[in-house]
């Protein structure tokens, strides 16, 4: 890799990690809203924003921390569809 890719791929990297900040202060600030409101009406409706929007960001987080872009199991997927294309593969419809 030469130091441009590395410097590209750095950024591309810091940008998913800052997208998932800014994700989770959204989720945190709206989400605190929503419990006061839940709790001034005396019912417990914001689990359902909490849980469903949680898994959102539990998703974003998986792939921004675990499967991050350059990644090792991105490469490989990369390299396996290179080689599929390599060889022609017929009757692929992708």
């Amino acid at each position: 890799m030469t130091t441009d890719d590395i410097d590209r791929l750095a950024r591309k990297r810091a940008k998913a990690k800052m997208g998932w900040f800014i994700h989770a202060a959204i989720y945190a600030s709206v989400n605190l809203g929503l419990v006061a409101l839940s709790a001034a009406n005396g019912r417990a409706w914001a689990v359902f924003p909490l849980l469903g929007w949680g898994v959102g960001l539990l998703a974003h987080g998986i792939s921004v921390w675990l499967l991050p872009p350059g990644g090792a199991l991105l490469e490989r997927m990369t390299e396996r569809e290179r080689s599929r294309l390599a060889r022609g593969a017929k009757g692929d419809p992708w």
